[in-house]
């Protein structure tokens, strides 16, 4: 199993995670695009996020990264949208609109990569159940 660790967890969170800048604007070709793809490379290894492939087309963002189970989906999407317009903004000004500070669209899609399907999680969570209660009632039998 592919998976990760911190001191006292295993674990493989991996997301697919899509973002748009501000009104589907076509901004992000040229030196923007670079810069972007740099800026998100560099904010992902501050906060220990791994990217397992990520492309920035012209007007959407994919990443498909391996968030540490320690932070939500909304936190660092959250981080990286906000630090990664600063510095968008930093490099390119001419991109700032002087009423409206925004570079990226609120929302975002997310969900989440696996190797298993939901039936086979439902049909493991009904298996541990029975499992669950035939020990009981062995133990229940024992007393």
């Amino acid at each position: 199993m592919d998976k990760k660790s911190l001191s006292h967890t295993a674990w493989k969170c991996q997301y697919h995670i899509v973002f748009i800048p501000k009104y589907r604007k076509k901004k992000l070709y040229g030196q923007v695009r670079a810069d972007v793809r740099d800026i998100i490379k560099t904010l992902c290894n501050y906060k220990g996020v791994e990217i397992i492939e990520g492309a920035v087309y012209i007007d959407h963002v994919h990443l498909c990264v391996s968030i540490p189970p320690k932070m939500s989906v909304s936190e660092f999407m959250g981080y990286l949208k906000g630090k990664s317009a600063l510095m968008i903004f930093d490099k390119h000004p001419e991109l700032q609109n002087k009423w409206n500070k925004a570079f990226w669209a609120r929302g975002y899609y997310v969900t989440t990569i696996g190797n298993v399907t939901e039936e086979t999680i439902k049909k493991y969570i009904q298996e541990q159940y029975k499992e669950s209660k035939e020990e009981d009632g062995a133990a229940f039998e024992r007393q």
